[in-house]
């Protein structure tokens, strides 16, 4: 049976008032790496496994756990858990701690991870292959990453020039979720997320809050994104893409199995008469596969034409510039610059004017005070694409506390986004949270 189909019982099963069949197989693989051995520790993620595991034990997941994995354990856990996601209706795949994306592909971080040059990058864990181990389940399948936090390894190797034509971002590469699946990472594609000063990060508190709550699993990690942005001051979002048909409760009402209908001595149905069901499924989902599927389905009917042009669409999109044209663009901004951070007086909130030296590299920027960690210390990082046209990253720590919104102690982080625009030789950006402040950037 399709998934399609598949997903249509359940959607029916939730018309009636009911949940998943009580014989269904749950499976779920929670990584939680943090005792790295050739970089800063991270004190959350095996309080991350530990808990997010009892938490999926409880909506009747079979759990495989690990926690602070090398190599060879990481890899005998993933190829464990792709056997057991080939037999099961729900596969769901979580993991905290350190990962990076390096020339659009994200890869997860053992304990014992060195990256001298981008070969090592073969000692790591590939996500695209996680999430081709997740498609083997029936029903629905979830991924999780809570891993978006500051790579101290992708930096390290970012700054020694140890790769030959590949580009390593900030964060993780946006992935859009097949088919029956639901794709979730603790902040946006591109940024990075605080580690948070509890037993939990910022996104598994969240996680724990709602995962066992007996509402539609869309609704819960809707509920888990905004819980993360509004708690973190809007300046944490995190990054969701969904693409289920139908309902799918992991908590919810008693549970029984629904089986279609036998099919009845009757006039012969009419082949386009769920055409129009399929169509609205498959262009809320808009990808190309779901398009196919449905021109497979109901060539002769209604929308198939419309579904062929929204395939043309996305053919023509795909044929934009490659990312090496994009990052041959991004290149015209490399070199050195100035760069005057000033924000004005607002309310009690005394104003100052700062200077900054920022370095740009394949498009990436990077500005930094010298003296990382002290009070009034600022960093800036992002990714300037060949239009100019960005958002960029700003993370700190407080000087004198007249200068703070809040009157914050001095020494105490922070963070926001700054939208930014940039031409040849200048760039203009504005702060985005918290307080008016302006930006502008000059090459040398």
């Amino acid at each position: 049976m399709s998934i399609f189909c598949r997903l249509c019982l359940v959607l029916a099963a939730s018309w009636l008032g009911l949940g998943q069949a009580s014989a269904e197989t749950r499976v779920a693989l929670v990584i939680g790496n943090g005792a790295y051995a050739n970089g800063a520790p991270l004190p959350n993620p095996r309080h991350d496994a530990e808990d997010v595991a009892t938490a999926l034990k409880k909506s009747n997941f079979e759990v495989i756990v690990g926690t602070d994995l090398g190599q060879a354990a990481m890899q005998e856990l993933l190829i464990r858990f792709a056997r057991a996601a080939s037999k099961s209706d729900v596969a769901v795949f979580y993991y905290s701690g350190h990962a990076m994306q390096y020339n659009g592909v994200n890869y997860l971080m053992p304990v014992d991870a060195r990256l001298s040059d981008e070969a090592d990058l073969r000692r790591f864990a590939r996500v695209d292959d996680i999430l081709s181990d997740l498609q083997q389940a029936k029903n629905l399948r979830i991924l999780v990453l809570d891993s978006c936090r500051d790579n101290p390894l992708a930096e390290n190797l970012k700054r020694s020039g140890a790769t030959r034509s590949g580009s390593i971002g900030r964060g993780l590469t946006k992935m859009e979720a097949p088919l029956g699946t639901i794709i979730s990472f603790s902040t946006q594609s591109g940024q990075t997320a605080d580690d948070g000063d509890g037993r939990n990060s910022p996104y598994t508190t969240a996680f724990l809050k709602h995962i066992e709550e007996p509402h539609e699993i869309g609704d819960v990690f809707r509920e888990i994104s905004s819980d993360v942005y509004e708690r973190s001051r809007k300046t944490q979002l995190p990054e969701l893409s969904l693409s289920i048909v139908g309902k799918f409760y992991l908590n919810g009402p008693v549970s029984i199995t629904v089986t279609p209908p036998a099919p009845q001595a009757a006039a012969p149905a009419d082949p386009c008469a769920s055409a129009e069901a399929h169509w609205k499924a498959a262009d809320a989902i808009a990808t190309t596969a779901a398009y196919e599927d449905h021109i497979a389905r109901f060539s002769k009917c209604a929308f198939a034409n419309l579904a062929k042009a929204r395939i043309d669409g996305m053919k023509k999109t795909a044929m934009a510039p490659s990312a090496d044209t994009r990052a041959a663009g991004a290149a015209n901004f490399d070199g050195k610059w100035d760069v005057t951070v000033n924000c004005p007086t607002s309310g009690k909130v005394q104003g100052y004017t700062r200077p900054l030296t920022a370095t740009v590299t394949n498009g990436v920027i990077h500005a930094e005070d010298p003296e990382p960690g002290k009070p009034n210390w600022l960093k800036i990082d992002g990714q300037i694409p060949p239009d100019g046209k960005t958002t960029l990253s700003a993370r700190g720590v407080t000087g004198p506390s007249a200068y703070s919104v809040g009157a914050l102690a001095p020494g105490t982080p922070f963070s926001y986004t700054i939208d930014a625009q940039f031409e040849r030789i200048r760039g203009t950006g504005k702060r985005n949270e918290q307080r008016p402040c302006t930006f502008t950037f000059v090459k040398r």
